[in-house]
């Protein structure tokens, strides 16, 4: 897009500059000039600029040295090199060194203006290129949107009506449940869908190298920055950043993140200036953010603008019903990942015991187990005394009533432990587990009240 794009003009005759400017600038570029090529290396290492058209013969440091260092500072900066009639030769042995492309004085500015737009166009679809392959390989547990149970019938609606909003949209749910996910449907519904995806885990990274990430750093900004980083916000301009675990980013972070979203612009780390950026923000978190905000570990002004529209992600306890196509899903997926595996179903009565269990760790959890049946399993039908012998290391499944009491107890006190034990396993969701259960949610609320009297008397 010419309204985002940044392009450095070098040539040390500054007329020649000036007359780029005009017809650059007109076109809705952002052209900075500079008249040497020693001036030009210091503006990359300062600044994030998506293409370079440079003057070929300079004094002192010429265009062959400008490109050398844009490379260095960003392999696929395109650099446009201009150069005389004469010089052809020299500019061949430029396009050999890396150089996008090269333009023979005199030339038509008509010309100038078609080859930066095509030099744009090149970067764009190498970005989204990078993109694409790196959303294929994040791409394993699609399978967590598959479901019909009313919940996600819910969920689905929501992602219809907010997908073509330009709204920020804050993700809520229980860690494994599958929020970026969410994200991603969000994204591929919505206008900006032939635009990066950009998604970062603001707890996988230490806070100073997050920093670097999000919004760049110029070569030497610190120790270790050997070459220029455009940052995730930059490489998803146009699109949509999804920033996971937002409530893990640390206060200085958050302050840097408000700016951005206030301004609409980003500074690399060690830049003297910034550059604008059209990013749609997606966030999600597991932690309570309405608490973290009223601590004080989390900023009210950064929530508020986060907050627009709020999204939940059901646990799958809530969904139970859609256990069986997703253990389905995730066969055929872990079948194509281990070709040799000996495993092509699971039984009914396996299926059955799924669709029982508590899953604190959500779809995830599910997926990880469906991957350790068909990875060690031996014949192709999972039963019941395989799916034992492989969650026998994980949480207990059995009640521990199912153990001997060591006395004999009424049956009543028995009956209250077991109830108050399921509520707790389906995370206080008393309605799902008197399903669970077989009675009525009104049983629960009376045991529960005529225990409560009995243990103050």
């Amino acid at each position: 897009m010419p309204s985002s794009a940044r392009i450095l003009v070098v040539d040390d005759h500054e007329e020649m500059g000036q007359m780029l400017k005009e017809p650059l600038t007109d076109a809705g570029y952002r052209v900075d000039l500079s008249t040497g090529g020693a001036d030009a290396i210091a503006q990359l290492r300062a600044r994030v600029y998506d293409v370079v058209l440079c003057d070929l013969r300079m004094e002192e440091v010429d265009g062959l040295d400008v490109l050398a260092a844009a490379r260095r500072h960003d392999p696929e900066l395109p650099v446009l090199l201009m150069t005389a009639f004469g010089a052809v030769e020299s500019a061949v042995e430029a396009m050999r060194r890396g150089a996008y492309h090269y333009l023979t004085k005199p030339f038509r500015l008509d010309e100038v203006l078609l080859h930066v737009g095509r030099a744009l166009e090149s970067r764009r679809l190498r970005t989204e290129h990078r993109d694409l392959k790196r959303q294929v390989a994040q791409r394993g547990g699609l399978g967590s949107l598959l479901g019909h149970s009313v919940p996600m019938r819910t969920l689905y609606e929501l992602i219809d009506r907010v997908a073509a909003s330009e709204a920020p949209v804050l993700i809520r749910g229980e860690s494994g449940s599958g929020k970026e996910l969410v994200a991603r449907a969000l994204h591929s519904e919505g206008p900006r869908s032939q635009a990066p995806f950009v998604a970062v885990n603001c707890t996988a990274l230490p806070h100073a190298l997050l920093e670097s990430e999000l919004f760049g750093h110029i070569k030497g900004a610190f120790s270790g920055a050997t070459t220029t980083r455009r940052g995730l916000f930059v490489e998803a301009d146009g699109g949509t950043l999804f920033l996971d675990e937002i409530g893990d980013m640390p206060p200085e972070l958050q302050a840097k993140l408000l700016r951005v979203l206030q301004d609409g612009e980003v500074r690399a780390v060690g830049a003297d200036g910034s550059r604008r950026v059209d990013v749609r923000i997606l966030a999600a978190t597991h932690q309570d953010l309405d608490a973290r905000v009223k601590e004080g570990r989390f900023r009210a002004d950064l929530f508020y603008r986060l907050n627009v529209v709020s999204l939940r992600v059901p646990p799958l306890r809530e969904r139970m019903e859609d256990i069986p196509k997703l253990a389905e899903h995730f066969v055929a997926q872990a079948r194509a990942r281990n070709p040799r595996s000996a495993v092509t179903a699971l039984s009914p009565e396996v299926v059955a015991t799924l669709a029982r269990m508590p899953w604190p760790g959500n779809v995830r959890e599910l997926e990880n187990l469906v991957e350790r049946l068909v990875v060690l399993g031996a014949q192709p039908t999972v039963d019941l005394a395989q799916l034992r012998l492989h969650t026998a290391d994980a949480a207990p499944e059995v009640h521990p009533l199912a153990a001997a009491h060591g006395q004999v107890v009424p049956l009543r006190q028995l009956e209250g432990e077991y109830i108050a034990w399921v509520v707790a396993r389906c995370g206080g969701n008393k309605t799902r587990a008197a399903e669970l259960l077989g009675i009525d949610v009104s049983t629960i609320h009376r045991r529960e009240k005529t225990d409560s009297g009995v243990s103050q008397r």
